[in-house]
């Protein structure tokens, strides 16, 4: 378990991402894509059942002894809560209303963040869109980790640590790496969050705060839907930098798995994007992808090529908001 990784620095690059050119290029060759774009009329009601099922669920656990608290916010609870992540990365691209409601967009990410336990809605749209625009930037995606992860994390036993306090490390890299100011959705974020926190805690006590919350960092770590971190972007192959994954995880992540597909196109559903894949299968058939999300978190630990520095890096240069 101490066998260090090999790497010592980032994959640095000096080309733009590959997403941009290939979106221009299959557009002007499937022109039928953009009829993909848009909302997803029932992705709204889905979120509405996850929110309302642990809602339910925080009732039935209120009498339970601890060590079931635990399993089932492991077992359940904290998959349905990773799942309702992965909705809110949906919706932060407007799939919910479309860009003409995006402030309903950002008000129904708010209720679909209400079982995580924690404010985190409003931020991760913040970031995320930088994400997408500078995918690998140094210094504006805070996806990367940092060199001080890099450097330490770097054998299978503090890799493991590492993937256990992942949710951690996404919450507060941001704040190191590319510090922005607290907005006006983030407090509202806040408040609306600790408001159902209370409400919940005054009905049924503590047990259904802990189930809720426990779950939240539980299933983002090590937990087989959390492999979609590593698997998205870690460079298991050089030179490659976004990988798909077609496997049956995606029915209960919102088909996060077609990441390839994603970064190409942003503003098409989760639940579309099997379908750019059919109708351009030679622009992804022959693209490296992953086959398990398991599998990826167990290279993860034990290969020694692979580790927090696993990820191609390129200095990128802001873009002006109009």
């Amino acid at each position: 378990m101490g066998i260090k990784a090999k790497r010592v620095d980032f994959e640095w690059v000096y080309t733009d991402q590959p997403h941009t050119q290939r979106r221009k290029e299959m557009l002007a060759k499937y022109p039928e894509i953009k009829s993909l774009m848009g909302p997803d009329p029932n992705l709204k009601w889905i979120v509405f059942g996850m929110v309302l099922t642990q809602t339910i669920a925080c009732y039935f656990v209120k009498d339970l002894p601890w060590k079931w608290i635990i399993f089932w916010a492991y077992a359940f609870g904290g998959a349905v809560n990773h799942s309702l992540t992965l909705a809110i990365h949906d919706i932060s691209h407007n799939v919910a209303f479309g860009n003409k409601l995006a402030r309903w967009n950002r008000l129904f990410a708010i209720f679909a963040n209400l079982p995580i336990g924690m404010p985190y809605s409003a931020s991760f749209k913040k970031y995320h869109i930088d994400h997408h625009r500078y995918l690998g930037g140094n210094g504006l995606d805070v996806d990367i980790p940092t060199d001080i992860e890099g450097w330490f994390f770097c054998t299978p036993f503090r890799k493991i640590i590492w993937l256990i306090l992942q949710p951690l490390f996404y919450a507060l890299r941001p704040l190191y790496v590319n510090p922005k100011p607290i907005t006006r959705l983030e407090v509202l974020n806040a408040v609306v969050q600790f408001a159902y926190d209370f409400l919940i805690y005054y009905l049924w006590g503590l047990k259904p705060i802990v189930y809720l919350i426990a779950g939240s960092f539980l299933c983002m770590g090590i937990h087989p839907i959390s492999g979609h971190f590593i698997a998205e972007h870690y460079m298991f192959l050089k030179g490659h930098e976004t990988y798909s994954y077609y496997g049956p995880l995606n029915w209960i992540t919102f088909n996060v798995g077609y990441h390839v597909e994603h970064h190409d196109f942003p503003s098409i559903p989760g639940s579309k994007l099997p379908l750019v894949k059919e109708i351009a299968p030679e622009y992804y058939e022959n693209l490296p992808q992953h086959t398990s999300w398991v599998r990826v978190l167990w290279d993860f630990v034990f290969d020694d090529s692979i580790g927090p520095y696993s990820r191609i890096k390129r200095e990128c240069k802001l873009v002006k908001d109009d």
